[in-house]
């Protein structure tokens, strides 16, 4: 199988600090936002920003994790029962600015699903998309990043794959490699 690496760990400890100081500057103390990853990949992410901004900033962002599984258009067209994950948000969104996190951006279904999934938190008063990798020019929906680590070009014969330590990889990684 054919790899191409997009991010290796050093870049990607670049980006994710690069995102907490965009964070802090755009957010500034934090008292009306939080923090969403969506299940199941973006939780990681979520997880490191949330770490590094108590480390830059001192301040404990409130976040959680948001599983969009059953508000997906394609959840009945699947041949195999989808697996929903768990969604783990103890705070309302009501009025709060919400930054959705994810790590790879392709056809904007899973964001579109999750803002559905969001609206049982409450009408927040904004929302914000934060991802990795955007494979720009595969969009199903109209929907940007207003935070992006890496824009990728990709046939769809493509597979953005994302490589975590904490899951086993050797290092934090991501590749293009093509679909089996």
């Amino acid at each position: 199988m054919q790899k191409r690496l997009v991010l290796d760990q050093q870049q990607i400890e670049i980006t994710l600090k690069r995102f907490c100081h965009q964070l802090i500057e755009n957010h500034d103390d934090f008292d009306n936002t939080v923090l969403l990853g969506l299940q199941p990949r973006g939780i990681v992410v979520l997880d490191k920003i949330v770490k590094l901004l108590e480390e830059i900033s001192g301040v404990k962002v409130p976040s959680g994790y948001l599983d969009a599984t059953f508000h997906r258009d394609d959840f009945r067209r699947r041949d195999f029962p989808l697996k929903a994950n768990e969604t783990k948000i103890d705070f309302l969104v009501e009025g709060k600015k919400v930054v959705l996190v994810d790590d790879v951006l392709y056809k904007g279904r899973t964001v579109r699903a999750a803002m559905d999934a969001m609206i049982a938190f409450g009408r927040p008063q904004k929302v914000e998309l934060m991802i990795l990798i955007d494979r720009k020019y595969t969009r199903d929906y109209p929907i940007q990043p207003d935070y992006c680590g890496r824009q990728v070009n990709t046939l769809e014969s493509q597979y953005v794959m994302v490589e975590w330590k904490s899951k086993g990889f050797e290092q934090d990684a991501i590749w293009i490699t093509e679909k089996s």
